[in-house]
């Protein structure tokens, strides 16, 4: 049996007002009728799951994976991306992530960011309700607008944003370490932790807490020419999500990394469809077979090109044929000799 579970699906790009999209239950049948076998579900969204029910009664949770099971499916994790952003938020974003807050909330960067503390409080413990080992988010962002260097940086300041935001998320980290959950943080340009040196620092602030953890989305790192398949070499012990997204970078003569504020389909970098694109999924799958990852390999889809639902069908079969059954025994088992001590020394020529 392959130790990596799947395929699963993050609902957050496909939950819609019109059927089957529009609830939990008819969302979950189309997905198993893809061939998925889990749902990665965004809580921020009311048409499919609510938070704060969650983690107030038992019974919510369990009516929530009956709806899931019926259909064939479990519960990968819960997402909490859009509430993590606002744990930190820098003035100059204040009216781009706004809409993310309950409409009574905005303008109000103190009082939001305390209500997104507590929603990964409640998340915490809806985890635990659903039996769940990892949950996935965002971890916000004070310095992304200090991510290229010029103007020169002040003496410490790097330092000083990563405190603060470690000790926004030391009460939430903890609150998970009591649940028995881990959170694992979607390494991403626009937070602060977007790749490895971010998160060693996260990881350096918190005191190396133990459910500071990994979303391992390769997607986000070729965009940043990243070499996605050595991050697995060195993180493998903080890696305990995955979601499976493509991506490819094309440069121009006339845009790089950054892009030149052109959209997502004119972009030299652009997020792909499974197989569209330009990420080794088959080194992937084998490094995270090699280092034992037991986690759900998860489809997120943000093609800018292919409709959504030939990117649900098509990226079900996509991870089935990557899976890797891993081997029980050596290929050269046939030729194995009884241990010999005499011949051992013997080979040894003592």
């Amino acid at each position: 049996m392959a130790k990596i579970k799947g395929p699963a699906i993050f609902l957050a790009q496909y939950s819609a007002d019109q059927p089957p999209f529009d609830n939990l239950e008819s969302i979950c049948q189309w997905a198993a009728g893809l061939g998925f076998q889990a749902v990665q579900i965004p809580t921020w969204d009311s048409r499919l799951f609510n938070l704060q029910q969650a983690a107030a009664s038992q019974d919510y949770c369990d009516e929530v994976a009956g709806t899931v099971a019926a259909a064939g499916l479990q519960i990968s994790e819960l997402s909490t991306h859009l509430q993590g952003q606002q744990i930190a938020v820098h003035p100059a974003y204040e009216a781009l992530f706004d809409g993310f807050a309950p409409p009574e909330l905005r303008n109000q960067p103190a009082a939001r960011a305390e209500w997104a503390q507590q929603q990964l409080l409640y998340a915490a413990t809806a985890s635990r309700r659903l039996n769940l080992t990892e949950h996935v988010t965002f971890s916000g962002a004070l310095l992304w607008h200090t991510v290229y260097p010029w103007p020169q940086r002040p003496t410490g300041l790097v330092e000083a944003g990563f405190a603060e935001l470690a000790r926004r998320w030391l009460p939430v980290l903890n609150a998970f370490d009591e649940a028995g959950v881990n959170v694992c943080y979607e390494l991403h340009p626009g937070e602060d932790l977007f790749d490895g040196i971010t998160f060693e620092r996260f990881l350096d602030a918190t005191g190396q807490h133990v459910r500071a953890n990994i979303l391992y989305d390769p997607s986000h790192f070729l965009l940043q020419q990243l070499d996605y398949l050595a991050f697995i070499d060195i993180y493998q012990q903080r890696i305990k999500a995955f979601h499976v997204k493509d991506a490819e970078f094309n440069p121009s003569g006339r845009a790089g990394v950054y892009g030149g504020y052109q959209s997502w389909i004119e972009r030299p970098g652009r997020f792909r469809s499974l197989g569209d694109g330009q990420v080794n999924f088959k080194g992937i799958f084998s490094k995270l077979a090699q280092c034992a990852y037991q986690g759900w390999a998860v489809l997120e889809w943000e093609c800018c090109l292919k409709h959504p639902e030939d990117g649900a069908r098509e990226g079900a079969e996509f991870i089935r044929e990557h899976l890797i059954r891993t081997t029980d025994k050596a290929f050269d088992d046939f030729a194995t000799v009884e241990k010999d001590e005499s011949q051992i020394r013997k080979t040894l020529g003592l």
